[in-house]
């Protein structure tokens, strides 16, 4: 099952709901409730996805989430490394690929807050630094950096 916004019912709603600065809840199907934080820096805003659970564990979870930050008129978003499956950093499965694709088909610029240092395949070490040297996808340490890439 997949997300679906509450309770944010249209789009004038999810306008009014950021003018106000107010949180945003998405609803995922079993899974839990993620909260967006919207952060407002250099005239841009961002959402910042938190949840207890994991949220993206397949491609198709991706495609849902950015679904909904799109309706939501986002244009960045952040995650974190303990919201996305394992598999994801495992290269071989070619999940990452997948699913880093759909954000970029989408144009939805992302960042992952994680510590990264605790992997040890070198293709993933030079997978994470070849996102960084673009502006699309960046894999970074702290809610702070990311909020300074994506607002560039």
């Amino acid at each position: 099952m997949g997300l679906f916004c509450a309770p944010v019912k249209n789009i004038q709603a999810a306008a009014h709901r950021k003018a106000r600065g107010n949180f945003v809840y998405l609803q995922d199907g079993g899974r839990g409730i993620m909260n967006i934080q919207i952060h407002k820096v250099n005239g841009k805003e961002i959402a910042e996805v938190t949840s207890d659970n994991v949220i993206i564990q397949h491609a198709d979870d991706a495609l849902d989430l950015l679904g909904n930050i799109y309706y939501q008129g986002f244009d960045s978003v952040i995650i974190y490394e303990q919201n996305v499956t394992a598999d994801f950093f495992d290269l071989k499965n070619k999940m990452a690929g997948e699913i880093l694709q759909k954000f970029s088909n989408y144009r939805i610029r992302l960042a992952i807050v994680g510590d990264f240092s605790k992997f040890t395949s070198q293709s993933l070490k030079d997978f994470i630094y070849e996102s960084n040297q673009g502006k699309h996808i960046n894999f970074v340490a702290s809610v702070g950096e990311a909020l300074d890439t994506l607002a560039k």
